[in-house]
């Protein structure tokens, strides 16, 4: 049940999000998007978001395995 008042308030601002984009596209009346436009398009948010979430499975890795203590020993002794 406590997920539910996370998600649901989520998923409305991911709705009001989209309906906002397609509002605005359509009223600013732009050129139209080739098939291989909205492809490039497509890619680059996957692609972004694979990167993104590699780099948060490495610093959750780390941070698990205790990687980050030693650098942090370090640093401390700098201060």
């Amino acid at each position: 049940m406590r997920n539910l008042y996370v998600v649901v308030p989520l998923f409305a601002l991911l709705i009001a999000a989209i309906w906002f984009l397609i509002t605005t596209w359509n009223h600013i009346g732009g050129p139209d998007v080739p098939v291989w436009g909205w492809v490039a398009i497509g890619g680059g948010v996957f692609f972004s978001l694979l990167v993104g979430g590699g780099l948060m499975a490495l610093l959750f890795y780390s941070s698990r395995k205790g990687y980050d203590d030693q650098a942090a020993e370090n640093f401390d002794k700098r201060l």
